[in-house]
């Protein structure tokens, strides 16, 4: 993942900084580490900055140097707006834990607002809206009285929504990516909330979407939970996983998002009260070239007959 551009405070230390970035970028690992390490001697306090030397050490193969970076990154800013706990816990030297931290994804996605739209959709080959979007009509032809868009982003989904709902409001927890999507116009409300705490005062939505969320969640008990209380009788929930191949429920992935196993959809979402109408096998989106194979999924409050 691209680092965040975060000055350290000193001059002379972000300039150090800058030069292990191009060493890093030219391969030597271990001589862009020890020059950041010279870097944050001038800023001790820089919490990006011990982050990113985790980075370089993982890369140089040096894990314990890497876990004693990342470690500091967190002492330095406990709420973990770097996602130096994601990191230990992939190395083993942190307890798995059932969700990120709520900074990490909110500085994450504040971070990557400007370019976000360009490099999802015209470098990574995003095409998960228009995947929802048939499947809901599929599903439910016709008009939907009230969709909540939950983690909206920028407004992709919403753009597919729009046209088949009569009010659409709009929840994120990145302030900036809120700013992006009330620019299109598309949302009749938008909110900023944290997903894993959210509660809507609201009337029952008939449809709830989620594209591309849940892989910031980890466990979905609370989640899936959540969104059948915001849900009407019979209305829909439709959202994505990334698909987990190797066993167990979820796991935290290298790319810092979360996986999640068929079984254990298919058990949370009947544990909560829905039917499953639509769990299709899809490609979420390109990584390094890769397919990111996940599942799309139209869920119904209440058993079919």
């Amino acid at each position: 993942m691209k680092p965040l551009q975060t000055s350290s405070g000193d001059l002379n230390a972000d300039r150090r900084a800058d030069y292990a970035e191009m060493l890093f970028a030219s391969g030597d690992q271990a001589a862009a580490a020890e020059l950041l390490l010279g870097a944050l001697e001038l800023a001790p306090q820089w919490a990006m900055g011990w982050f990113r030397l985790g980075e370089m050490q993982e890369a140089a193969g040096r894990a314990d140097l890497a876990a004693q970076a990342w470690m500091t990154s967190l002492k330095l800013d406990p709420a973990d707006r770097q996602g130096a706990a994601l990191k230990l816990q992939l190395i083993g030297r942190r307890p798995a834990a059932t969700a990120p931290p709520s900074a990490f994804v909110e500085t994450l996605f504040d971070h990557y607002a400007e370019t976000f739209e360009e490099m999802l959709v015209g470098k990574l080959d995003y095409r998960l809206p228009d995947v929802l979007d048939a499947i809901i009509r599929q599903a439910e032809p016709g008009r939907f009285r009230l969709a909540l868009d939950l983690g909206c982003g920028t407004g992709l989904m919403g753009e597919r929504l729009r046209p088949i709902v009569d009010r659409l409001e709009g929840v994120d927890i990145s302030a900036s990516m809120l700013r992006k999507a009330r620019a299109k116009g598309i949302y009749d409300a938008l909110t900023k909330a944290d997903l894993q705490r959210f509660s809507y005062p609201g009337e029952k939505a008939d449809l709830v979407t989620s594209a591309d969320v849940l892989i910031y969640i980890g466990a979905l008990e609370g989640m899936v939970g959540t969104v059948a209380g915001l849900l009407a009788d019979g209305g829909l929930f439709v959202f994505s996983v990334e698909s987990l191949v190797d066993g167990g429920d979820f796991a935290l992935q290298p790319s810092r998002r979360y996986a999640h196993s068929d079984s254990y959809v298919r058990r949370i979402l009947e544990a909560n009260g829905f039917s499953i109408l639509t769990l299709k096998p899809t490609t979420i989106r390109q990584d390094r070239r890769q397919p990111v194979n996940g599942l799309a999924v139209v869920a119904r409050k209440g058993h079919t007959a």
